[in-house]
């Protein structure tokens, strides 16, 4: 087969092995979030993670045959976390939804090395959690009465929602993190500084004097379940629209 008609390399496309091992994927796997919970992806390699197990990197690869495969591994194993809501009736998606799309993006702070995986173009996750996940956002927008050709694209623009959040809220917590001291320390730390920069700009001054008794965690879940419902305002727009009578929209 020419190269350019292969099939995209996958550790979910090719047979594991069953032979019994001392070290089973499970434990790799479970390892490796570890590591990526404490140090960020930047930290991940086959040579720290053989060390944490107190095994050869060699034996890391009669499991996975990179470090491509790995971060596959682990990311499915992250989403299934998730809890996938059973399929609501057509007045009951939209709340459905939203448990998904809080869910999606409690994962990705719990984890926050994980937003940034899943923003990648072109990066396609094909394993049985990743899988389920999907499959159960696709049934609830079929419930609501999407037609195919836009199902796909209601769960697509909730999902790009949720993953773009999640990306700068987890870059912006490991910078905290970082820091060593809390989000309250950090943003009171920071306020000196942002008022004064904001002598010129009476309105960024106005949002954020309106806002500095709010613990800043309520602010970013506020903000977050803010644009969740514009987006699904948005989508219950135009489903009511592809739901009137045709003699209505003309």
């Amino acid at each position: 087969m020419p190269a350019a008609e292969k099939p995209t390399a996958s550790v979910w496309t090719r047979p594991r092995r069953t032979q019994r091992e001392q070290l089973t994927r499970e434990q790799i796997v479970a390892a490796a979030i570890e590591l990526l919970d404490a140090e960020g992806i930047d930290a991940l390699s086959m040579r720290k993670l053989g060390t944490r197990l107190d095994a050869a990197a060699t034996s890391l690869y009669r499991h996975v045959a990179n470090k491509d495969e790995l971060i596959e591994l682990v990311v499915d194993d992250v989403y299934g976390e998730l809890e996938i809501p059973a399929v609501a009736g057509r007045t009951q998606w939209r709340a459905a939804v939203t448990r998904t799309a809080t869910g999606l993006r409690a994962m990705s702070l719990r984890h926050p090395w994980i937003a940034p995986e899943l923003g990648q173009v072109g990066l396609v996750h094909i394993g049985p959690n990743a899988m389920r996940m999907a499959s159960g956002l696709l049934a609830q927008f079929e419930a609501a009465g999407f037609p195919t050709d836009e199902k796909n694209q209601a769960a697509g623009t909730l999902t790009a929602y949720v993953i773009g959040i999640a990306t700068s809220e987890a870059a912006y917590l490991s910078l905290i993190a970082r820091s060593g001291k809390t989000e309250q320390e950090w943003v009171a730390g920071l306020r000196p500084a942002f008022d004064e920069a904001t002598r010129q700009h009476p309105r960024l001054r106005e949002g954020s004097s309106a806002q500095q008794d709010v613990h800043p965690q309520q602010i970013r879940d506020d903000d977050f379940a803010y644009g969740l419902d514009r987006v699904l305002d948005g989508l219950t727009a135009r489903l009511d629209l592809r739901q009137r009578p045709s003699r209505a929209r003309r």
